[in-house]
């Protein structure tokens, strides 16, 4: 009897376990095809990827691991925009890009932050890494109101704003800052190329090359990852401003560019993004004349204030009217989760 009741218990719990499986696989597909659908889609379908015909990159001089204090093939490093209070969440991502990747290659990471950063933030990320890791606080000008915005007009878009973020002042001055002045800042002067990290995000698959060398080697300019689109009330006149900005400077503009991504057969905004919180740039693109022409007119306009503009969508758009579909890498393979969107490579196991 005590067998029987044993054999009946143990299949029951089988049973059990069977329908999580069942549950979490559905939960894994749906999650993965819920998400990353608008603008992925559309960039698949305008050319084709760049991951069917060049080779990734291997190590330097083919070595597998780059040591921590070393020369690396690029001068290259993570780079996040963080506060004091975002030392947990921070220290996950940290611990999850370690263990991904940069455990081998150990690129180093800065940190940026508006206040000082504490000891027990430098000592909390320091402890994850055997990686350099370097401390900023932003400029001055980098930060805050621009001298030519209204603050009263600004205050009543806060005040009425009904989007996500809408009432925030503080995330204003991040959108620009991203936008115009990340890549100006003393500590990434001296950098080729960076990738962009943020709190509380997760990195799913190991990465078994370099993507810093591989964008390098193939001449890419701009990787992303997932690309939905954009909330039209925060972008009421991004569209309009841009194409006045490209009706001022035509000779800016190149004619096999990709703007075709962003603008339909009827000339009207199509609001497909990169979601900036994952992007890995050459730098150069952020330096070059064009797009500090093209910030420069966005600023002035007043929309990053009077509006909600983000740098995800300033910056899709100045990759899109910019850049080659040939300088731009969709990076299939890095299995990637920001809060509310994610990404599942192809072919993984938990797609």
């Amino acid at each position: 009897m005590f067998s029987s009741r044993r054999v009946v218990a143990t299949a029951k719990f089988l049973g059990i376990l069977a329908v999580l499986a069942l549950l979490l696989h559905a939960g894994a597909t749906l999650f993965s095809t819920r998400y990353n659908t608008n603008g992925q889609g559309i960039f698949d379908m305008w050319g084709d990827s760049l991951a069917s015909s060049k080779e990734y990159g291997g190590g330097a001089e083919g070595l597998s691991e780059y040591s921590p204090q070393g020369i690396k093939p690029v001068n290259a490093a993570f780079v996040a925009l963080v506060r004091n209070r975002d030392l947990y969440g921070m220290r996950k991502t940290i611990q999850e890009i370690e263990s991904r990747w940069n455990h081998k290659y150990n690129y180093p990471y800065i940190f940026l932050n508006d206040e000082p950063f504490s000891d027990k933030f430098k000592q909390g990320v320091k402890d994850l890494t055997k990686a350099e890791v370097r401390f900023g606080q932003l400029e001055p000008d980098s930060w805050g109101y621009p001298p030519w915005i209204d603050q009263k007009k600004a205050q009543i878009e806060r005040e009425t704003a009904t989007y996500i973020k809408g009432r925030s002042e503080s995330y204003r001055f991040m959108c620009r800052f991203q936008s115009g002045f990340l890549h100006k800042h003393p500590l990434l002067k001296d950098l080729e190329f960076y990738w962009r990290l943020e709190p509380d995000v997760h990195y799913f698959c190991n990465i078994d090359y370099d993507p810093f060398l591989y964008m390098k080697i193939n001449g890419l300019k701009y990787g992303w990852n997932i690309a939905p689109s954009e909330y039209e009330p925060t972008v009421r006149t991004l569209w309009n401003t841009t194409v006045q900005f490209m009706d001022r400077y035509p000779e800016l503009i190149p004619k096999d560019s990709m703007i075709d991504w962003v603008r339909d057969n009827k000339g009207q905004y199509t609001k497909c993004h990169f979601w900036s919180n994952f992007e890995i740039v050459d730098l150069s693109f952020y330096r070059s004349e064009q797009y500090e022409k093209f910030f420069d007119f966005l600023d002035h306009s007043g929309g990053f204030f009077y509006e909600r503009w983000g740098d995800a969508p300033v910056h899709s758009l100045a990759v899109s009217i910019f850049l080659k579909k040939s300088q731009v890498h969709y990076f299939d393979d890095i299995g990637y989760y920001h809060p509310a969107m994610a990404h599942c490579p192809a072919g993984s196991k938990e797609r």
